[in-house]
């Protein structure tokens, strides 16, 4: 088994059968600094605290040589606080390392990846990300063992201090009328850019509890590029009703398996390929059936219009 030469954070929460899962995985990989975070319980919710005390233990269970640092909250915090500030005292810590949350079950060639990844593109300041996850389901782009991409894809990704000391959990850099056109910079899309629109409208006004959106966003308007595997190194196992926001366990992205990567081969060109964003927001956004149903309207009065010619005609 490959063993880790990075630093490890894992966020874990209520769920102890998931996070047994990923710690073993962790444990495989061997990071000789790991560091645990873990929000409260929820006071509204029963047996909660017996959860996360349960969820503690197991991540506890380092039995290799290991410098452990722990971030255990008394009270609940939410999606937003929590992460967004596990990962600042993560990064207050270490230049660099590797994020898993406790439904992101790595395979150990994800552990090698993050690694060569955080190495090779360590003061590039083009790249700002590095994810695990690829849900382009078997289609590859080009023939490297990993493409760029303008996404941020946070099932189970590696970063650096260096992008994580500009994160602004409220985006207020940035405003509602201005982001529109940023968007369509990056976007040919209109449904797509519709989305992101709503989507950061809904961040700044508070009305979202997640953290990893604006990561994203400030990524894209940093002209960010992020690594991507050619094959899929995560496996989300945290779909179903005890999730936070991916409730539906029959989604397309739940449950897929991850696969062996082989040597690594480093793409030639450093160019996002935006074809491969496009296929992922499709599915994400619901972008056909939107369009089917935008479309609907306008071709009965295509057909109204066409229908009240002919009825004039002599």
């Amino acid at each position: 088994m490959y063993q880790t030469r990075s630093a490890v954070l894992f966020i874990v929460f209520n769920r102890p059968d998931t996070t047994a899962r990923v710690f073993e995985c962790i444990a495989e990989a061997k990071p000789a600094r790991l560091y645990i975070a873990a929000d409260g319980p929820r006071a509204d919710k029963e047996r909660e605290r017996e959860l996360c005390d349960d969820t503690r233990a197991i991540a506890q269970n380092v039995n290799w040589p290991c410098e452990v640092k722990t971030l255990y909250r008394d009270h609940n915090l939410g999606c937003k606080e929590a992460v967004s500030s596990a990962i600042t005292w993560f990064f207050e810590q270490e230049e660099e390392g590797i994020i898993l949350e406790d439904d992101c079950l790595p395979n150990n060639d994800f552990f090698r990846f993050t690694d060569e990844m955080l190495e090779r593109y360590r003061f590039d300041e083009r790249v700002r990300h590095i994810g695990g996850a690829n849900l382009q389901f078997g289609k590859k782009w080009g023939d490297a063992s990993y493409y760029f991409s303008n996404m941020t894809h946070v099932w189970g990704w590696a970063g650096w201090r260096r992008v994580w000391k500009h994160y602004d959990k409220e985006l207020s850099r940035y405003e509602p009328e201005e982001v529109r056109s940023q968007f369509e910079n990056i976007f040919e899309d209109t449904f797509i850019v519709d989305t992101w629109v709503d989507i950061f409208k809904q961040v700044k006004a508070g009305k979202i509890d997640t953290w990893d959106y604006q990561l994203g966003i400030m990524n894209f308007f940093n002209n960010s590029l992020s690594v991507i595997p050619n094959v899929n190194l995560i496996t989300n196992i945290g779909f179903g009703v005890s999730s936070t926001h991916t409730h539906n366990a029959e989604d397309r992205n739940a449950n897929v398996p991850a696969l062996p990567l082989g040597d690594i081969v480093h793409p030639k060109y450093m160019v996002p390929q935006k074809k491969a964003d496009e296929a992922t927001l499709i599915y994400d956004f619901n972008v056909l059936a939107r369009r089917r149903r935008y479309n609907k309207p306008k071709r009965r009065f295509k057909r109204w219009v066409k229908n009240l010619f002919k009825k004039q005609a002599p």
